[in-house]
């Protein structure tokens, strides 16, 4: 197991009750972690947090099964200016939205308040059963728009969970309002420390090719001739010339796995840069009912 004994703060998307608090829990039950719990208002900001600061943590959700991939949080981990920067461990959290309100009467909330991806994740819940012209306020995250609900009349609600209800002394007015009931995000915790193998590994890493026919395929050909399970890509715009991309890759194996290792060295050769972003045990998601 990690052994984190000189950790002394964890950075996460705050404010407190924040599905990413909740998440950081998590990851100090897991590894007995004792420090500092330092929320703060971006991805970006935790990002960068871990990166200028030694010995500390930082929680990041990366994926949803609904809305795919956290854009923000592996533009940031591909960029830290200190490259041993990786992620350490993986948790999986199903999503249980509420609606949340200083009022007990669902009938008057005219306006919602709430996290852009909790909104798309309710898509449903607001079309069918709010009013036709309801009000919708983007919030930096789920904690904040419920603690933002003092600014506004009685008529707004926010969507959230049942621990931000209870932290922020809000009613639940409706539980379960996400469309999909099997919604789950992936968390994982970053930092400058080195993991072991388990014999149940994920690495990811984010590489660039040429911009020309068959550059990715070739790529894709490596991890099949050496039997590597790829679980998981994606693009992101390189940010240097348009039409350019990274792709972000999750396979089967650890770093320190001679066939990995050979595998890498191989794809080093056919790319243009490569960033190793980790390796970690893999964890499964939740399988829920519907």
């Amino acid at each position: 197991m990690l052994n984190f004994e000189t950790v002394k703060s964890v950075a996460y998307l705050g404010p407190q009750a924040s599905f990413t608090e909740m998440a950081k829990d998590y990851f100090c039950d897991k590894f007995n972690i004792n420090a500092y719990p330092t929320p703060l208002t971006t991805i970006r900001q935790v990002v960068e947090y871990v990166d200028s600061n030694p010995d500390t943590l930082g929680v990041l959700a990366v994926e949803n099964s609904i809305e795919g991939t956290v854009r923000e949080s592996l533009d940031n981990l591909m960029t830290t200016k200190n490259p041993n920067i990786r992620i350490l461990s993986e948790y999986y959290m199903p999503i249980c939205h509420c609606l949340l309100a200083r009022t007990t009467e669902f009938s008057s909330i005219t306006g919602i308040i709430s996290h852009p991806q909790a909104l798309a994740q309710c898509q449903n819940f607001i079309h069918n059963e709010m009013p036709f012209n309801v009000n919708i306020i983007e919030a930096p995250s789920t904690a904040e728009a419920a603690r933002s609900l003092q600014n506004y009349n009685l008529t707004y609600a926010s969507i959230g969970s049942k621990k931000t209800a209870e932290i922020y002394n809000l009613n639940v007015l409706k539980e379960n309002i996400n469309d999909d009931k099997s919604n789950q995000t992936r968390f994982i915790l970053i930092g400058d420390f080195e993991t072991e193998e388990t014999g149940n590994d994920k690495t990811s890493i984010a590489f660039s090719t040429e911009n020309k026919p068959g550059a990715l395929l070739n790529i894709l050909e490596i991890f099949m001739k050496n039997n590597i399970n790829l679980s998981y890509i994606a693009s992101r715009p390189s940010k240097h010339h348009f039409g350019d991309y990274i792709f972000i890759v999750n396979f089967d194996g650890h770093i320190h796995d001679p066939k990995i290792m050979n595998t890498i060295k191989e794809i080093k050769e056919k790319i243009t840069f490569m960033r190793f972003l980790g390796s970690y045990k893999k964890s499964k998601a939740i399988v829920l009912q519907q």
